[in-house]
């Protein structure tokens, strides 16, 4: 299974950028151990794109045959690193192709054109930057590797 972190905007440089890049590098050095083939990351850029309503279309676009798509949305539930290792586990072994974590930009989400069936997780109920918040899907999904792996990045 493939593992994308899908945004809107380009981060460029900067130190979240140097998060990012790491916690990905780490993910993709221990994830085909446990199953996944790679992670990475999908920085769309929809500058252009006038609306909420298209920006939210682009983002969300998937195959729902064996693609899985996650928003990261004041709205979700809020899993526990564990639960999260738990269901790429579960979607892994269901034959998930590919998994898209999907992080809207600074205006959410059309939430009317958000399929009822889509998985929602949030980081909380605070308001955190776009920036902060890719930089700890990352590290959730590097968090969720290294549980699946059995190191000793996480501890219970």
């Amino acid at each position: 299974m493939k593992i994308i972190l899908r945004a809107d905007g380009v981060i460029r440089s900067g130190p979240e950028r140097l998060l990012i890049d790491d916690y990905i590098k780490r993910a993709n050095s221990t994830s085909r151990s446990v199953g996944f083939l790679n992670i990475f990351e999908e920085q769309i850029n929809l500058r252009a794109v006038k609306t909420i309503t298209e920006k939210t279309k682009i983002l969300l676009r998937y195959n729902s045959l064996n693609e899985k798509l996650i928003i990261l949305d004041e709205r979700g539930r809020q899993p526990t690193s564990k639960q999260i290792s738990e269901q790429f586990s579960t979607w892994r072994d269901n034959n998930i192709k590919k998994l898209i974590l999907v992080i809207g930009g600074a205006d959410g989400f059309d939430q009317t054109n958000v399929p009822n069936d889509i998985t929602r997780w949030a980081f909380g109920q605070q308001t955190w930057p776009h920036k902060m918040v890719r930089a700890m899907a990352a590290e959730q999904i590097y968090r969720a590797i290294s549980i699946l792996s059995s190191t000793p990045y996480h501890r219970d």
